[in-house]
């Protein structure tokens, strides 16, 4: 949406080159949307260049029961102990805004829906929809059926996992945390994190046309990552592609 200012979902650690290309555009305001505040989601929060630009408005969105509390969690990352500014003391103009899971708002001149993650200290995912068309944020989570359960079995989904097929149904494009493989995945159930194997078939159960898988495991290589796309190269329905840095992705072209 070139008229809008642009959406920006959590802040690791590439928000820092983000943030330097931020400003040199003609917006001078955003929002940011953060799922959870675990730290590799957080990072690049204080190195985001808009917050130290004077004028510079962010609307930042954060689980949380209130607006106050949502501010209080984002200071416990400046606030002169793990970084030397404090929130108080930037001069872009900051506002806070509490989300909460299956509450509507608007960001970036879009509508936005949001639904609760099965991760430790919870997470949230969010859905973005502008004139039909639609991008899914999906991380950090573990699958939502036990291990040979659900609709990867060919089953009836469970509640909790009929409940996501929903939030994501019919969406161009889903950006879905796959951090393990199969096997890592069941040597860490409760680790909060899924596999590729489970977030396509949960696409495919919801008529997705597009899954990225994302989150990538700290240690996979660049080998590794082409070997996965490789892999589901064939997949058309969804398609599926892998993450990459810097990449742009036009929402609804074929």
């Amino acid at each position: 949406m070139p008229d809008a200012p642009p959406v920006v979902l959590d802040c690791g650690t590439g928000a820092r080159n983000l943030g330097h290309k931020l400003v040199g555009e003609a917006h001078r305001e955003l929002d940011l949307l953060f799922t959870h505040l675990h730290m590799d989601h957080v990072f690049g929060f204080p190195f985001f260049l808009p917050i130290y630009t004077p004028g510079y408005r962010l609307r930042i969105g954060v689980p949380a029961f209130s607006d106050d509390e949502a501010r209080e969690k984002i200071s416990r990352y400046l606030n002169g102990v793990y970084h030397p500014t404090r929130l108080r003391d930037l001069p872009s103009e900051l506002s806070f805004h509490a989300v909460r899971s299956g509450r509507e708002l608007r960001a970036g001149g879009m509508e936005v829906t949001t639904v609760s993650l099965k991760h430790p200290g919870g997470s949230m995912g969010y859905r973005l929809n502008h004139e039909g068309r639609s991008v899914v944020y999906v991380t950090d989570t573990s699958p939502f059926a036990n291990p040979g359960r659900g609709v990867l079995a060919g089953e009836e989904p469970p509640r909790a996992e009929q409940r996501i097929i929903d939030f994501l149904q019919g969406a161009d494009c889903v950006i879905y945390d796959t951090m393990y493989d199969v096997d890592e995945y069941l040597e860490k159930m409760t680790w909060g994190h899924s596999y590729p194997e489970y977030a396509v078939g949960l696409c495919e159960a919801a008529g997705v046309k597009h899954i990225v898988l994302y989150h990538h495991l700290p240690d996979a290589t660049d080998e590794d990552l082409d070997a996965l796309e490789a892999h589901w190269a064939s997949h058309t329905a969804p398609r599926v592609t892998v993450a990459r840095e810097g990449e742009t992705l036009t929402v609804g072209e074929a």
